[in-house]
């Protein structure tokens, strides 16, 4: 039986010299297809398709917007970076996008829905209806309708939520809200559409719609007793523990001080009005005066 010869040296070192450079030639080969494949002007994105209920942008201007700011082609492009370049544009609050072959995307787009204002009237930040709050130009009339709340960084849902629940308690008040503020120390107040001011106080949800609730049903009887309607309400402080204070257009009041001096004058003035009258009835004299004439 004979054995086979081992190769030559010269012979392998040329059969694994020419295995590396068919390799490298493939990789090459296959590198430089893939490079043409994916930079191939073919599959660039030139077809953006947005859905979606969009009341304050519109499909042309979203594309014009955020194109430019897309990197690659239908293969390259990072899906994650082109969702956050739709974020991005004011009022949109969520964006998907996916492929669709060979250039397009497709973009669903969900909008902010604006419930309020947010923060000081120079503020161009909103509150949309989950509470979030986000930086956009209100440009509607329904818009400029919105209240505005005024807090801490944060409890922008907590308050939106607050207002929801107040809303429907000051109906019989004839004004609408136009703006809750929270202050550091947790105390709310709440501005009307006619300018009434009403502090309500710190404490719980419960407890500030109980002070609340407490005010709206007893204040006509109050106003009523004043000769005004409960339209005529300029502030009330409900942080009282028993009751609560109250201004009315066209009704002054003054403190209890005040209101005490003031009748002690009108008495001491009463008193001397009273004493001068009798001195001059008791001082009072009858002349009778002669008129010189004929003797009869």
């Amino acid at each position: 039986m004979n054995d086979a010869l081992p190769a030559p040296l010269d012979v392998r070192v040329m059969n694994m010299v020419a295995t590396i450079l068919f390799v490298c030639c493939a990789v090459g080969l296959l590198a430089a297809g893939s490079w043409w494949f994916l930079r191939n002007p073919a599959f660039a994105i030139g077809r953006i398709v947005v859905h979606g209920d969009l009341t304050h942008t519109n499909p042309m201007s979203l594309r014009a917007n955020v194109a430019p700011r897309l990197m690659g082609n239908f293969f390259t492009l990072n899906l994650q970076q082109a969702k956050q370049e739709f974020e991005s544009v004011p009022w949109i609050r969520k964006a998907q996008v996916r492929r669709e072959f060979p250039n397009g995307l497709a973009v669903e787009i969900e909008e902010h829905q604006a419930r309020a204002f947010w923060g000081a009237e120079s503020s161009p930040t909103l509150v949309n209806n989950f509470g979030q709050v986000f930086e956009a130009e209100a440009d509607d009339d329904d818009d400029s309708k919105l209240p505005r709340l005024v807090g801490p960084e944060g409890r922008s849902l907590e308050m939106l939520q607050m207002y929801d629940q107040l809303t429907p308690m000051v109906k019989p008040l004839e004004s609408p809200i136009d703006l809750v503020a929270l202050n550091g120390r947790g105390s709310w107040r709440l501005q009307l559409e006619n300018g009434a001011v009403i502090e309500l106080g710190s404490g719980s949800t419960t407890d500030v719609k109980a002070r609340l609730a407490r005010f709206v049903r007893t204040v006509p009887k109050v106003a009523a007793q004043q000769g005004r309607k409960v339209d005529s309400l300029e502030s009330a402080d409900l942080r009282q523990m028993d009751g609560y204070a109250l201004r009315l257009r066209g009704v002054t009041t003054v403190s209890a001080e005040t209101a005490a001096a003031r009748a002690k004058a009108a008495a001491a003035s009463a008193a001397r009005s009273t004493a001068a009258s009798r001195a001059n009835a008791t001082g009072r004299t009858t002349t009778t005066t002669r008129t010189p004439g004929r003797n009869n």
